[in-house]
């Protein structure tokens, strides 16, 4: 009885002395399995093809780090842009927690990179190689042979190969393929960073895939201890019909319910865990136990559904609500960061200026001139050499003589410059202070920024500031 306890509050994927638990789940076949190996050969196309895909002379998703660029479909964000990236990974992570309101761990199942690699890749290497559960388990516990010491060095060769080749796939995403190729032409001295980079992902990655595997899911993602907290009564889940499979026992049993305790969707279960024990921690909403278990009751000619997705409401048979006080919420909020995110994006100009006074004297008397100096920053944004024509902008006092505005700026891409601006006004035309900004306008597009607040100064200024701290002093 203690034992049988034990087993039930425990790990699917630990044995009943707290021993890790090597899970080799049966292969299955259904519409579920169907959809889930196509969504994830899509996912594994993209994830190597963005690199080769040219856009806008780039390739389609490019972190320049190097070049501090960052390349998204055509769109390309500077070092100074990178506040966006905030809108991006707090869009996302949010996207999850509202998938996750709705339909509980569709997410870990069906498009996390964890899974479809796992699942997708090294399982099915692992079944090509192996052969199938039982094999596995079989060939686990034979002594070591030649055959298994074989096939031993063949499945972690494969391996092996497979985490480089995703390794060197990411480095891409980094340094482009071109950059890649030409690193890989030459020592590893030459780029220690990248090749150092590249070993620790392959190492990690096999490590993650040959050995720990569901363990990362369990133990290392927090995304499974969430699910608590982002689901109620009405996400839909995976879940077991207790009322039709109820109780449990022979096909031939007519007091029986519908399971006939095979024991098939257990078998299935990339996480070891027994579905009809109610929704846990490890479950990542896969559905490998419904096409296990749906080919189970056709054979047995009975209804398709005794595990299916529903929500614990659906399975208590009442109405399964999409629209709820919670979605409610969570729309509107998915609805104020889609236009604060437009926004954002609109936000963003191919140029950005700064302008700030020359270190030293804030302002120089020669005979009957005051002048103010300045320093202007332009910083050219595009993909693009472009050119930039400065101008004063402001309520300018006659008699203004500018220098460092006179001619045409021309920045190759991601290029910079930095200008001395000095502006002199006759000291007769001076009488206080004079407020102005440089504008700085694309020739080519016509968009322009200005540059903050910036002031001319003076002798007069000076004195209202000194006649205004002596004011003070007398108020005190």
């Amino acid at each position: 009885m203690a034992k049988e306890q034990l087993n039930t509050i425990s790990l699917g994927s630990i044995n009943a002395d707290g021993s890790k638990k090597i899970i080799h789940p049966a292969d299955v076949k259904g519409p579920f399995m169907f959809w889930r190996r196509l969504v994830a050969l899509v996912l594994l196309v993209i994830y190597v093809g963005l690199p080769w895909i040219p856009v806008n002379g780039f390739p389609a998703v490019f972190l320049d780090v190097m070049h501090r660029r960052f390349h998204f479909m055509g769109l390309t964000i500077a070092t100074q842009d990178l506040w966006l990236g905030f809108f991006l990974l707090t869009g996302l992570g949010f996207s999850l927690f509202y998938i996750t309101s709705l339909f509980g761990r569709v997410w870990c199942g069906w498009t996390c990179p964890y899974t479809v690699f796992l699942e997708h890749v090294y399982r099915r290497v692992e079944r090509w190689v192996d052969g199938d559960a039982t094999a596995r388990r079989r060939l686990d516990a034979a002594p070591w042979h030649a055959g298994k010491i074989f096939r031993r060095v063949i499945k972690h060769g494969l391996y092996l190969l497979i985490s480089a080749l995703i390794a060197h796939v990411f480095m891409s995403y980094f340094v482009s393929i071109q950059g890649l190729y030409g690193m890989m032409q030459q020592s590893p001295r030459e780029h220690f960073l990248a090749f150092g980079v590249v070993a620790f992902l392959t190492f990690a990655l096999y490590g993650a895939f040959s050995w720990f595997r569901e363990q990362f899911c369990v133990i290392m993602c927090p995304y499974g201890r969430l699910q608590s907290a982002l689901t109620d009564d009405h996400s839909v889940i995976i879940g077991y019909d207790k009322k039709r499979g109820e109780p449990r026992g022979k096909s031939s049993d007519p007091n029986a319910g519908d399971c006939i305790a095979c024991n098939r969707c257990v078998q299935v279960c990339p996480t070891g865990i027994d579905i009809r024990n109610g929704l846990q921690l490890e479950c990542i909403g896969c559905a490998a136990c419904i096409d296990a278990c749906d080919t189970v009751m056709t054979k047995l000619d009975r209804p398709k559904g005794l595990i299916r997705y529903d929500s614990y409401t659906g399975l208590s048979g009442g109405k399964t609500r999409f629209v709820r006080p919670r979605t409610i919420f969570y729309s509107v909020l998915v609805v104020l960061g889609t236009i604060a995110f437009a926004f954002a994006v609109n936000s963003v100009k191919p140029v950005r200026a700064s302008a700030v006074r020359m270190p030293g004297g804030a302002y120089y008397v020669t005979g009957d001139e005051v002048r103010n100096q300045f320093f202007v920053r332009v910083i050219n944004k595009l993909n693009e050499s472009a050119q930039f024509r400065l101008e004063l902008d402001g309520p300018l006092p006659e008699g203004l003589q500018v220098s460092g505005l006179d001619d045409v700026l021309e920045l190759d891409a991601m290029e910079e410059s930095q200008k001395t601006l000095v502006l002199s006004v006759p000291k007769a035309a001076f009488s206080g202070k004079i407020p102005f900004r440089v504008r700085v306008t694309d020739v080519k597009s016509g968009t322009s920024v200005l540059t903050s607040r910036l002031e001319l100064l003076g002798p007069e200024t000076q004195q209202q500031s000194t006649q205004t701290l002596h004011a003070k002093d007398y108020i005190q």
